[in-house]
């Protein structure tokens, strides 16, 4: 195994690391090896010593222009943290300072044309932040002869495509999305530097960065076993835990966390609605046109069951070409998967006409699903594949949708392993590194598994099904490990080589 592997590994094995234990002896029952003629197949499951989840849901749903949550929304985070810590220096430092240098790595480099990284490390550095963003300024960056000034800490920087260091693929940091921001002085020397990592998600974080200031869960739990014993032992349920742990670690109220909820909600119907309504050809070097609003048409003539499949795909694809054009969207739990789970958010209140309590409480489910998959195994495309984007986000929607409808945690859980289930083994093959083929129609399939698992749990005796949650998670990360780098969002295997014409 080479350096780089094993940091990659050592690093998605330590992650949100905590003093705090999980309820011991959590496990769920798997096939005895005995059962087996023969005896023993070799390895079997080991359950991991799990640390405790601080995650939140502001840390899971983050908001912010598209198309990529690793490769948009992280760096134009990495970028606005960075000018928040330059504006902080000295003034004998900031005095000498001339430019501003974005040194990419990993797949950041091999797709981050494709994925806009280059425009967001420039609005990030303009002052922009993500939920905010203006999506117009986004597009204006795409004049890469233009050059832009900006002020930060009382210095003028001149930002431009020089800003930006298209550095090397292969490299031994211990994160595959590595991107170093530095400030230049004269003579090309390095007045201050910071190495930044983007694990997906929308997530970053920076060598030697501190603990976060924030409190201990209310009920500490590292994986879905423990967390049905911790229901079962303090008789609650998955939405008052949720809420209670993340009122503790953010040491907020629940005005806070319901009005995070209701914005995540509202930003993805609004990304359904919008995406229903346009038409045309979506940015990129070759053309692929809008399907959402086309087959959203074609769904009302359609038979009850196409019509269903039609109308659950064109919200999928609504949003998926929304990210793509680079609109505001939803890490759920990226940006490359930021359709499934709006899919079927319009489903339950425009058809099955939930309330907007049940569609809180459906949310908090699908984030339990994503912090076990974000901790225990990784939701980014560059560690473990579209298993971790996709299939993590059918995953979340199938939860979602059995709790708000009322399902009990076995039930949930259930909806959320098959759906993960069937997605194994997915690679992140982006053809040009373009979230567009075949992110956008991933996402429909991701939706319509979704509501597959959900019927299939929900007529599911809990006692006779085998596959639980946590061992499904162990899957996944084991497949990602497997997985040679060129099939882990590079495009440069799979659909991205077979697609290209010599």
């Amino acid at each position: 195994m080479d350096r780089r592997c094993f940091l990659k590994i050592a690093a998605l094995s330590s992650a949100s690391a905590a003093l705090l234990s999980p309820a011991p002896g959590a496990i769920a029952r798997g096939i005895p090896a005995q059962d087996f003629p023969g005896g023993p197949l070799g390895k079997c499951y080991a359950p991991p010593n799990n640390p405790v989840i601080l995650t939140t849901l502001t840390d899971l749903f983050k908001i912010g222009p598209g198309p990529s949550s690793s490769h948009t929304i992280a760096p134009l985070r990495i970028a606005s943290n960075f000018r928040e810590t330059v504006a902080a220096l000295p003034a004998e430092t900031l005095n000498q300072a001339q430019s501003i240098q974005a040194h990419l790595f990993g797949s950041l480099s091999a797709t981050g044309r494709g994925h806009r990284t280059d425009r967001a490390i420039l609005a990030g550095l303009m002052g922009q932040k993500p939920d905010t963003c203006d999506t117009a300024l986004m597009d204006q960056l795409e004049d890469t002869q233009r050059s832009y000034t900006t002020q930060i800490g009382g210095k003028t920087f001149t930002v431009d495509q020089s800003t930006i260091v298209w550095d090397q693929v292969k490299h031994t940091y211990p994160f595959s999305n590595t991107l170093i921001m530095r400030l230049m002085g004269p003579d090309a020397t390095v007045l201050f530097e910071r190495e930044y990592y983007s694990p997906g998600g929308g997530f970053f974080q920076w060598k030697g960065q501190p603990a976060a200031d924030r409190g201990q869960p209310v009920y500490p739990y590292g994986n879905m076993a423990a967390f049905k014993q911790l229901a079962r032992d303090r008789q609650k349920n998955l939405d008052e835990i949720l809420l209670e742990n993340e009122k503790a670690i953010l040491k907020v109220g629940d005005a806070e966390i319901l009005a995070h909820l209701d914005q995540v909600l509202s930003t993805m119907e609004n990304g359904v609605n919008q995406g229903l309504s346009e038409e045309g050809v979506l940015p990129g070097p070759f053309p692929v046109y809008r399907r959402a609003k086309r087959l959203y048409q074609s769904a009302q003539n359609a038979s009850d069951g196409d019509g269903f499949m039609n109308r659950l795909s064109s919200y999928a694809l609504a949003v998926s070409e929304g990210n793509a054009a680079g609109r505001l969207a939803v890490t759920a739990p990226t940006l490359g998967s930021a359709g499934t789970l709006p899919a079927l958010v319009y489903l339950m209140k425009h058809q099955l006409k939930f309330s907007q309590d049940a569609m809180r409480q459906g949310l908090l489910a699908a984030g339990l699903v994503g912090f076990l998959c974000k901790n225990n195994a990784s939701v980014a495309g560059a560690e473990v594949g579209c298993q971790g984007e996709i299939g993590v986000a059918s995953a979340m929607a199938a939860a979602m949708l059995a709790h708000a409808s009322g399902a009990p945690l076995d039930t949930t859980e259930i909806a959320a392993t098959s759906a993960l289930e069937h997605h194994l083994g997915m690679s992140c093959d982006p053809v040009g590194g373009f979230v567009l083929i075949p992110c956008i129609e991933r996402n429909a399939f991701g939706a319509i598994k979704a509501y597959n698992a959900y019927l299939l749990a929900k007529n599911e005796i809990a006692t006779q099904h085998w596959e639980d949650l946590d061992r499904v998670i162990l899957a996944m990360l084991e497949t990602g490990r497997a997985l040679p780098a060129p099939f882990k969002e590079m495009g440069t295997a799979g659909l991205g080589v077979t697609m290209v014409n010599c």
